[in-house]
């Protein structure tokens, strides 16, 4: 068996601590873009939650205003509810904004999450 060259073995010396440098940045980088679909998932729960709160609220028959400001606090910041009451049916709509993470990601546009839910008017006894 011949020994290895030693000259070989000189300049593959650091290959992987250079291929790490290299993939590192793009790591993060995924990683920073799930942790931010993540957030715009979260969001988006926290939408259809305000929705169904707020519609449920005013279907009971508690008060528009009080039932849309408990909604804006369930809803992510920055968000809109509004409510559509016919008689027979509430209709609560939330729609807002989440921003980009910033840094790597400050290029990208921010995601608007809607949320929309309808609920049956309660009669009174």
């Amino acid at each position: 068996m011949q020994a290895a060259d030693p000259r070989t073995r000189r300049t593959e010396r650091g290959a992987a601590t250079a291929e790490l440098a290299m993939a590192l940045p793009l790591l993060i980088a995924v990683t920073i873009g799930l942790v931010w679909l993540l957030a715009v998932g979260a969001a988006q729960v926290r939408a259809v939650d305000a929705a169904r709160e707020t519609a449920r609220a005013v279907a009971r028959g508690d008060d528009t205003a009080a039932a849309v400001a408990r909604g804006e606090r369930v809803a992510p910041d920055g968000s809109t509810v509004s409510v559509h009451d016919d008689g027979t049916e509430v209709t609560a709509v939330v729609t807002g904004r989440v921003s980009g993470p910033g840094g790597l990601f400050s290029r990208l546009p921010s995601v608007t999450v809607s949320a929309e839910a309808v609920a049956a008017t309660e009669e009174s006894p």
